[in-house]
């Protein structure tokens, strides 16, 4: 990515006309979305565990993530926003070695969260590792810190606007807040994150309009696009051996669609 790319994506995040993301797991996602006028690619570290036979949150190796993001971003003219869970590495040292090598892939952006097996990391020690990333990338890099504690932490909104502000000192240039949908909640973590904030949507979230209202400049849909996908596999499956019949399929996309889509 050049710097005129990287600010193209990094302008991209503005509040109240959020970027819009239905994260990719593999290069045809990645075409589709970009085909039917996405922005930017972002991909599911989930998405991208499953296709590759690993489960997600640690069961990846960091060769075939940085593999597949080398293969999305050679295949799409937008910028693409990787999603490298904890950074793949034990150590700060092992994230800054990984966001190199997804740069060098054609990254124009990172997610990296501060959690792990084993829950939540320390913030100081999410905090080194945001800084570790900010210094081995240099500043042709949006990296997205994604803070966990509506997942697998308190809850708190006072606990999750100190770790999104330890990041952002140390160098974030956004702010990845998923597990809450409440507008209040996100009306105050958009006043005082002081970055771009980013909120995980699906059924049940504020539509994007209500989003935008709110400030939010994100709004990623994560995995939920690639389980969808599973399911229609597992319903045709299940429609076949069960009933003998194949209408699952029927909204199917065309053979020679897709066939074009990757030539």
């Amino acid at each position: 990515m050049t710097n005129d790319e990287y600010a193209t994506f990094r302008a991209l995040h503005r509040p109240g006309t959020p970027l819009l993301l239905a994260n990719a797991w593999d290069v045809a996602s990645a075409r589709l979305a970009e085909q039917v006028g996405s922005a930017a690619v972002a991909t599911t570290s989930a998405g991208v565990a499953w296709s590759l036979g690993a489960a997600d949150g640690g069961g990846l190796d960091s060769d075939r993530a940085v593999d597949l993001v080398a293969r999305v971003a050679g295949a799409v003219a937008v910028p693409v926003t990787a999603d490298i869970e904890g950074g793949f590495a034990d150590d700060a040292a092992g994230v800054a070695e990984t966001v190199r090598r997804v740069v060098a892939a054609g990254a124009a952006g990172v997610n990296l969260e501060d959690s792990g097996r084993s829950g939540l990391l320390p913030v100081d020690e999410a905090a080194r590792r945001i800084a570790a990333a900010r210094a081995a990338a240099g500043a042709g890099l949006f990296i997205n810190a994604r803070v966990d504690t509506f997942l697998m932490g308190s809850g708190d909104v006072a606990d999750a606007l100190t770790r999104a502000r330890a990041y952002v000192a140390a160098g974030a240039d956004g702010v990845f807040v998923p597990g809450t949908a409440d507008p209040a909640v996100i009306a105050e973590l958009v006043a005082g994150v002081g970055a771009p904030l980013n909120i995980l949507a699906g059924p049940g979230s504020p539509s994007i309009a209500e989003l935008a209202a709110l400030g939010v400049a994100r709004v990623s849909l994560g995995s939920s696009v690639a389980a969808a996908a599973y399911a229609v596999m597992r319903r045709a499956t299940e429609e076949l051996l069960t009933k003998g019949t194949y209408d699952t399929l029927s909204d199917a996309m065309g053979y020679g669609e897709l066939n074009k889509l990757l030539a």
